[in-house]
């Protein structure tokens, strides 16, 4: 890959209405500045009115006009043009949204069934196995039983512009036109009689009426039909609007006949008219709750409004991607980021198809050494290698899991494991909290995907004489167990390529603990299935294959979302003995990672994917990197944190609510809640304004925190008891009042949030600086402690931080960096030191290319009394050195929370340098020199001359 090509560094913006293309235009200057090469955004093409995400496309083919135009868009991608600045989108390509029915590909579905022209983008179930649903899509959208929605006039019929539509609140579902002359034929006798069937409108009006009931149907017999039907039915809308335009007597019959039907309140069988029309159309209204046994098409997860598409067509994936590809051609992008890749049925060949389509359509990425930037959003299990995809790497959840375990003290694990289990009364073990948290979403979100495969999987079993005897029961318990024991998110069986070792290991490892886990129960289904899924099953005739490769590419649909579900959305809820570590992609019984074990994993990603993304915060992260940093000091003091939350647990007694007998909130949410506050809490002193506004994003994290959990309340079952006993909990504790709590938790809390900010710049330093490409989530390039979603999207003061980069710029042109770090290390509190961490970081990585895009990884030994408090390498290339150092454990490394710097905390601890040229060293950060150190034919550095002013370390061999 061409260095020219690649980011030297991200910055992800979130765009929406509230930050449109004008705002990231705005802005571009500031991030060239801080050392940014790529712009990083999310989806900007049309999504559903209101999206603050862009993860709901739906519209693929032009911009979301709330976030801007093509003017304002080619001003933006102008503004990064002249700052050589390049630009990275989002791809969405497993799903689009069809909320609001903002969708017209979704829309033309429902008026036109599968003769829609876009009836094949979409992952519909046409024949399911409930047949009252053959040939419809069920659409779980309404909040009540049907017939009481319907007889309550919430659902009711609307005429305009020559078509016939339904509306359900803010919704509107389309009439079929072959089902229009339900509409006219009503009492059309009375029309004819009042305008004349021999008149010109009356003889429109029948003509109208014939060619409807001439339409070819929503099932449509050839290719011809289909294109017969899209033409004719917009041919009667034009003609039966221009009717009703032309005649006043007609249009108001048209009502008349529309009011009718709507029916009158208090008389059930006046509703009957509309009920048979509803039953009419493409698609079924249905009550939200029935959605998870019988919906029969594929969601993103379990989001209703998410519908899935068939990207594996190659016909849908140029008509999806026409417009990103046009981009492309006009030099607008660079690169993807292609979000949710496990989603697809074919992951691989997808991004051979888009790696392939990105060189066609950008000269500069046609040849051998070149090739487009891509990324993927995949969530890699302990020890899971990425697949060998035409990829520059991952997003950066892994570099995320791997970095932010340094800072763990693995030592002190059965210290917290101790702490955790007196403070909640659980024992329950993390693995144990995965599988039940997949078996609830198979059993209740995800019943309905469950039960296809099961009947797909039947159909195999009963056609062969060794497995017709396992029962469509048995064989649906046998999966469901297989997926709920599944090690990682998805296997990539596909085609007629080998089945990989890992692969066929991760089916055999979940077979196995599905076994061991029902017992009582014929092992022979488990093991019938596990053939199939890695293709063992020599029993399958040749005629059969392309259905058996759909069954194993559906099944491995299945396990991805359930796997995320069941772990992201459940069980990192719940297990919270450590909540630093309960990130996505991360493995919270795994308590964190040793100096060792990370070399080993940077310097496999140096010779693999060396332009993966290096992320430490996203717009998906649980907590944000100044979180996770703070938290992980608590590993460094158990006794004083086991002491701290029982002392508060019984401060705050008189905040608990007593609901069925049993007091609330329960002590793991109580856990969870005080590491929330000490990773969270604001630096400096907050106002009265600063408290209300902070009390009222715990109420909301909290209450999002129980309805993941899903033990107490959740988003299908909300239960207000608990929620609002919640809400009490956290307002009575952080309210002024609570003085003995607030002095209490503030001695507590200093300390550590001041050592908490070392470990954020010993975070910040390593992802700028190890093999990878640092990506920036918008505004956490000062010191950010933000929660999950919608926390994390907040609006970010862009103007203070151009001023404080002006500023920092200022200092060091008058002063030196020297004397700037003096002061800024004197107050670590202050947002300046982290943007300027980053900003002098970015800024040398630029100035050093070379070595940071494809210079070696080469660990450095450290040695003396402080050798594991300390975490080092080189970069190196040709004849250029690059040495980096960063403290770790620094609670138990300066106890007096003082910065890590000088003699007095380091000693004699001194870093064994490799074989080099450089007579000395020059810090990037101090602007000082480092002394080189001779021991006869070995060279080193002190700890003490690295950390003299500076508590993090980049320098350059001189």
């Amino acid at each position: 890959m061409a260095a020219s090509t690649l980011p030297l560094s991200t910055y992800r913006l979130q765009l929406s209405a509230v930050f449109t293309f004008a705002d990231a235009a705005a802005i571009t200057d500031y991030l060239a500045s801080l050392g940014i090469s790529h712009c990083y955004t999310s989806s900007y093409f049309a999504a559903v009115p209101g999206s603050m995400h862009g993860y709901d496309v739906a519209d693929p083919t032009r911009l979301n006009p709330e976030i801007g135009d093509e003017t304002s868009y080619g001003t933006w991608i102008a503004s990064l043009r002249q700052r050589d600045m390049g630009h990275i989108i989002d791809l969405v390509p497993n799903h689009m949204g069809i909320a609001k029915s903002a969708n017209p590909w979704w829309q033309d579905v429902l008026e036109n069934g599968e003769a829609s022209r876009h009836a094949d983008v979409f992952d519909i179930d046409w024949q399911p196995l409930k047949p009252e649903l053959e040939h419809k899509v069920l659409l779980p959208v309404l909040g009540d039983l049907y017939g009481a929605v319907l007889e309550r006039q919430e659902i009711t019929l609307a005429y305009a512009n020559g078509a016939f539509h339904i509306t359900y609140y803010d919704q509107r579902f389309p009439i079929a036109p072959g089902t229009y002359d339900r509409v006219l034929a009503l009492a059309a006798p009375e029309l004819l009689q009042q305008i004349g069937d021999e008149s010109e409108h009356g003889i429109e009006f029948l003509s109208i009426l014939t060619a409807i009931r001439h339409l070819p149907g929503r099932v449509p017999a050839s290719p011809d039909q289909r294109v017969e039907r899209d033409r004719e039915k917009e041919v009667v809308k034009r003609r039966l609007a221009s009717l009703t335009s032309a005649s006043p007597a007609v249009l108001a019959h048209l009502q008349r006949i529309v009011n009718r039907l709507n029916g009158v309140a208090g008389d059930a069988h006046s509703f009957d008219g509309l009920d048979a029309l509803l039953s009419a159309q493409a698609y079924r209204l249905a009550y939200w709750r029935v959605a998870g046994e019988e919906i029969n098409y594929r969601r993103f997860f379990d989001i209703n409004e998410l519908a899935a598409i068939r990207m594996e067509d190659p016909a849908i994936f140029e008509r999806t991607h026409a417009y990103a590809f046009d981009l492309l051609h006009r030099g607008c992008i660079d690169g993807f980021r292609i979000d949710h890749v496990d989603g697809l049925f074919d992951p691989g060949d997808y991004l051979t198809r888009l790696r392939a389509r990105a060189r066609a359509a950008r000269p500069d990425f046609s040849t051998d050494d070149s090739a487009p930037y891509i990324v993927v959003e995949k969530i890699l299990g302990s020890g899971e290698p990425l697949p060998a995809w035409p990829v520059a790497g991952t997003t950066g959840y892994d570099f995320l899991v791997m970095v932010n375990g340094l800072f763990v003290d693995t030592r002190q694990e059965r210290a917290m494991t101790g702490v955790y289990e007196q403070f909640t009364r659980l024992r329950d073990p993390y693995r144990e909290i995965v599988y039940r948290g997949k078996q609830l979403v198979l059993g209740v979100s995800m019943a309905s995907e469950l039960n296809v495969l099961a009947h797909r999987l039947n159909r195999f079993s009963e056609r062969h004489r060794h497995y017709r005897d396992f029962t469509l029961n048995s064989l649906s318990q046998a999966m469901r167990e297989i997926i709920a024991c599944f090690p990682v998110y998805r296997t990539y069986v596909a085609g007629q390529d080998a089945v990989l070792e890992r692969d066929r290991d991760y089916v055999d490892r979940a077979v196995a603990e599905a076994k061991r886990r029902n017992p009582n129960r014929p092992r022979a289904v488990y093991d019938f299935i596990g053939d199939l899924l890695v293709r063992r099953a020599g029993f399958i005739p040749v005629e059969e294959r392309d259905e058996h490769l759909s069954f194993i590419g559906k099944f491995q649909q299945v396990t991805s979302p359930v796997t995320a579900k069941g772990i992201e959305d459940t069980a990192l809820y719940i297990y919270n003995r450590l909540v630093s570590l309960n990130e996505v992609g991360g493995e919270p019984d795994r308590f964190g990672t040793t100096p060792a074990a990370l070399h080993t994993w940077l310097a496999e990603r140096s010779r693999r994917w060396p332009h993966g993304l290096s992320t430490t915060s996203t717009h998906d992260t649980k907590r944000s990197e100044d979180v996770r940093a703070r938290l992980n000091l608590l590993t460094e003091i158990p006794g004083a944190w086991k002491q701290a939350t029982a002392r508060w647990a019984r401060t705050n007694r008189r905040a608990r609510t007593t609901i069925d007998g049993q007091s609330y909130p329960s002590r793991n949410e109580e856990y969870l809640f005080y590491q929330t506050l000490v990773g969270s809490w604001p630096l400096g002193e907050m106002t009265e304004a600063d408290n209300r506004a902070y009390t009222a994003r715990l109420v909301t994290y909290m209450q999002k925190a129980m309805r993941e959990a899903k033990v107490y309340t959740s988003w299908l079952n909300p239960s207000l008891r608990h929620e609002e006993a919640m809400t009490r909990f956290v307002e009575m504790v952080l309210a002024p009042e609570n003085g003995a709590f607030h002095s209490d938790f503030l001695e507590f809390h200093r300390p550590v949030a001041a050592l908490g900010l070392f470990n954020s710049l010993s975070q910040l330093v390593l992802k700028i600086t190890a093999p990878g490409v640092p990506d920036f989530y918008q505004g956490t390039e000062l010191w950010d402690f933000s929660l999950v979603d919608p926390d994390n999207r907040r609006p970010v003061d862009y103007a203070r931080r151009r001023r404080l980069l002006a500023e920092i710029d200022q200092a060091v042109q008058s002063g030196g960096r020297a004397a700037l770090v003096d002061r800024l290390v004197s107050f670590p509190e202050d947002d300046r030191l982290k943007l300027y961490t980053a900003a002098m970081g970015l800024r040398f990585r630029q100035q050093r290319r070379a070595v940071f895009d494809a210079g070696a990884y080469v660990p450095v030994p450290v040695e003396g009394p402080r050798r594991d408090h300390v975490f080092a390498f080189v970069r190196s290339h040709e004849s250029t050195q690059v040495l980096i150092a960063v403290p770790r454990l620094v609670a138990t490394l300066t106890p007096d929370a003082q910065p890590p710097v000088g003699e007095r905390i380091w000693g004699d601890t001194r870093l064994m340098l490799p074989s080099s040229q450089a007579q000395g060293w020059h810090h990037v950060f101090s602007d000082r020199c480092v002394p080189l150190r001779q021991d006869g034919a070995r060279s080193s550095v002190l700890a003490r001359d690295l950390f003299e002013h500076f508590p993090v370390a980049c320098v350059e061999g001189q």
